[in-house]
């Protein structure tokens, strides 16, 4: 078994190295052509008021919040896909895969795109088309549609965070990024609950195909205002010979080892997110809205919390404890894996809203600090890219999680599956604080050296 483990692991980073050098090439190839169109030919960083900075994170707040409650909508609605489209809990897992892994894809090149073009275009363009996939879905009559339509939106979806979260990194100095990005990071909870009350709600009273209609038309109308308010970013133009490669990420052993701890969380976190309200569906006998409801509230609500703990408490030990953004990760993905275990093993339905409550306050406090950490060990040229490699990582443990937690739902396995991913968690956790403790230093200094 280790051994499989290790020709795996080996296996995938040379994946991930194709797929840098691919970008890496493309982006070269096309930069000279595209740079103008996507950038004005400005060669000036971005600098604005510390209003500004903090009025552009509401803006991006308000796109992420569309964002996750277009992708999140579809999983409360799984029980009328089983009955008007005929989809097995195979096929439902495939729904949610489909868009994890396509999404995941897709980050590197959407990652390299924002380091190099407009960073405020990128966003304003990924939310319309991702928004036009929204009414799509609504449309579709089959499985291969929904398929399709779900992929459109893992690509499109793709571009917008790379981009936002290098945008934010830099308006924001290393004194407040950690708040300025655990701010944003709420819109992703705050879209979990909307987006799960919302398809529920919208099935039983509307029809989930006008659902998905009006939440397209919400999106359109927003990327108009976006595309008005949200200031100019094009990042510093360096010149070629000393543009940084993508595989510099490489070079930061905090960095692997946070890709690592970032995909044992996803994993947990998206079998919660997708399977959570068909958990409770079936096993209390609530309504589709209720399940909804109950499986986000306490999740996202805990989790909204731990995120603007984690951000506060990570400024402020940045000042004493140059790591510390890395410690308060590893704090948050610890403490919070048995819980995720014990939301799914919870023997009635207000023990699995208290677990589901600290498991999303605790992963909370790692949710808040993963780019701002990511940011501490890479150069700023490569700060898209950084995110959209965890990214990367990310989808694929979502995607597994999701399509995992279908296929061993028939076989009442989904109990077991997140046991297994809470002690795989546990020892991602213990990984990255003591290679943050060991290692911080040196790739620090490693980005000085070679500057």
């Amino acid at each position: 078994m280790t051994g499989g483990c290790f020709s795996h692991t080996f296996c995938g980073f040379s994946v991930w190295r194709s797929i840098c050098a691919v970008v890496s090439k493309t982006g070269n190839r096309i930069n000279s052509g595209l740079y103008g169109i996507m950038s004005d030919a400005t060669d000036n960083p971005v600098t604005v008021s510390p209003r500004s900075a903090w009025f552009a994170v509401l803006l991006l707040w308000i796109a992420y919040l569309i964002n996750y409650v277009d992708r999140q909508t579809v999983f409360s609605i799984f029980p009328v896909f089983e009955r008007e489209l005929r989809l097995s809990s195979k096929e439902l897992g495939l729904v949610g895969s489909v868009f994890a892994w396509i999404y995941a894809l897709c980050m590197p090149l959407a990652g390299r795109c924002g380091d190099m073009f407009r960073r405020d275009r990128i966003v304003v363009a990924s939310l319309g088309v991702w928004s036009l996939a929204t009414l799509g879905t609504g449309l579709s009559r089959s499985f291969s549609s929904l398929l399709g339509w779900r992929a459109v939106m893992g690509v499109s979806e793709a571009l917008y965070i790379p981009s936002a979260l290098g945008l934010i990194a830099v308006l924001h100095t290393t004194s407040t990024r950690s708040r300025a990005l655990a701010l944003h990071g709420t819109a992703q909870f705050a879209g979990v609950v909307l987006g799960g009350w919302y398809g529920g709600w919208t099935a039983e009273h509307l029809g989930w195909r006008l659902g998905f209609a009006i939440l397209a038309a919400a999106g359109l109308s927003y990327s108009f205002v976006l595309s008005k308010a949200l200031p100019a970013a094009a990042p510093p133009r360096a010149k070629q010979s000393a543009a940084p490669s993508p595989f510099d990420i490489l070079g930061s052993r905090c960095y692997l080892a946070l890709f690592a701890a970032f995909f044992a969380l996803c994993l947990m976190v998206w079998v919660l997110y997708g399977w959570l309200p068909d958990w409770i569906y079936e096993k209390y006998g609530l309504s589709m809205a209720a399940s909804a409801l109950s499986a986000t509230i306490y999740l996202q609500a805990g989790s909204a919390l731990g995120v603007l703990l984690g951000g506060v408490a990570a400024d402020w030990l940045r000042k004493r404890v140059r790591p510390a953004r890395f410690y308060v990760c590893a704090f948050g993905l610890f403490l919070c894996a048995p819980f995720g275990y014990l939301t799914l093993a919870a023997d009635s339905l207000a023990r699995l809203k208290i677990a589901s409550g600290f498991f999303g306050l605790f992963g909370g406090f790692m949710i808040a600090n993963i780019f701002a950490s990511a940011y501490d060990v890479v150069r700023e040229r490569n700060y898209a890219f950084a995110a959209g490699v965890l990214n990367l990582g990310g989808g694929i443990a979502s995607g597994a999680g999701l399509l995992l937690a279908g296929w061993w739902k028939e076989s009442g396995g989904v109990v077991t599956l997140m046991q297994r991913a809470s002690i795989a968690s546990v020892f991602a956790a213990l990984l990255l604080a003591s290679v943050a403790a060991l290692r911080f230093d040196s790739d620090v200094a490693r980005l000085s050296r070679s500057r």
